[in-house]
């Protein structure tokens, strides 16, 4: 009845929690933190984080702390 896929509160929270964890893997590995070679992609792997976590801002409804369940 009810097309709603916003994630709630926590949902967003834990999303972000991850794309950091997972931020923060690439660029030691693969970005800033593997020295000067892994400035072409510590730059895009930014981009892409700020890409994808403003995706996770935008489409999350904070005033809700579960998301709801699927309705059939």
């Amino acid at each position: 009845m009810f097309d709603d896929d916003r994630t709630g509160c926590l949902g967003g929270l834990l999303k972000l929690l991850l794309l950091g964890w997972l931020f923060d893997w690439l660029q030691d590995n693969f970005g800033f933190g593997c020295g000067l070679p892994g400035c072409g992609c510590g730059i895009i792997f930014t981009i892409l984080f700020f890409i994808l976590a403003c995706g996770i801002v935008c489409s999350t409804d904070w005033l809700r702390l579960f998301p709801a369940a699927p309705v059939f």
